[in-house]
């Protein structure tokens, strides 16, 4: 997964998951401009493995996130990212599993599928209990992110996960003990979306103090 070589940067003529656009509008008879992208909207799953008391997440290389942690230089006039000065490393993430919604079906379906391919549980979809929705990157995107929970046990994993290798995704499970949960998810160290922190506490909130009472 951090095996990263060979990291150049250059414009993005064409994209399937992003557009670039420019708003111009009048806000208190003002003209202003406004620079944006549309992207996909997304599901986020957080997942709860009631048979061994831990919150399960994803870990995966994000090339935006080790942009944003390297220094760039420029060699012949090209933009580099050289992985021997930046390892690899700063560019892996724990999110929470996720997908867009780019699929004719209904945001369940799409969690319950993402689930399977990226973390091996096969849940029913009345098992996923809706968190609440909200948006992502306001200041650049504006996309609607719709969460949800889902309480599994060790019998519901049916495949190792590690999402769909024909589509080039590489993820690692990662299981982190209730204990340790909120330790994890403020640790600095840690790369990770405000969205899973948002999750965590609220498990904590609404599900941590149910759990602990039936033991």
């Amino acid at each position: 997964m951090d095996k990263i070589s060979d990291v150049t940067i250059s414009e993005c003529a064409k994209s399937r998951y992003i557009k670039p656009l420019r708003l111009t509008y009048q806000q208190n008879g003002i003209k202003k401009i406004w620079d944006a992208m549309t992207v996909h909207d997304s599901v986020v799953i957080l997942i709860y493995n009631v048979t061994r008391d831990v919150l399960v997440f994803v870990k995966q290389f994000r090339p935006a996130v080790y942009l944003c942690s390297s220094k760039v230089s420029e060699v012949d006039g090209q933009q580099v990212i050289k992985h021997e000065d930046n390892p690899p490393s700063l560019g892996l993430t724990y999110e929470l599993c996720a997908g867009i919604v780019d699929k004719d079906t209904s945001l369940e379906q799409i969690a319950q599928a993402e689930l399977l391919e990226e973390c091996g549980y096969k849940v029913p979809l009345d098992r996923l209990e809706r968190m609440c929705s909200c948006r992502t990157g306001v200041g650049t995107a504006g996309a609607l992110q719709t969460m949800y929970f889902a309480e599994v046990t060790d019998a519901m994993r049916v495949s190792k996960g590690g999402g769909i290798e024909e589509e080039g995704e590489m993820i690692d499970v990662v299981d982190i003990p209730v204990s340790e949960a909120m330790d994890f998810v403020m640790d600095d160290n840690v790369n990770k979306p405000v969205g899973m922190m948002f999750a965590v506490l609220w498990f904590f909130q609404n599900k941590n103090k149910h759990y602990s009472s039936k033991n």
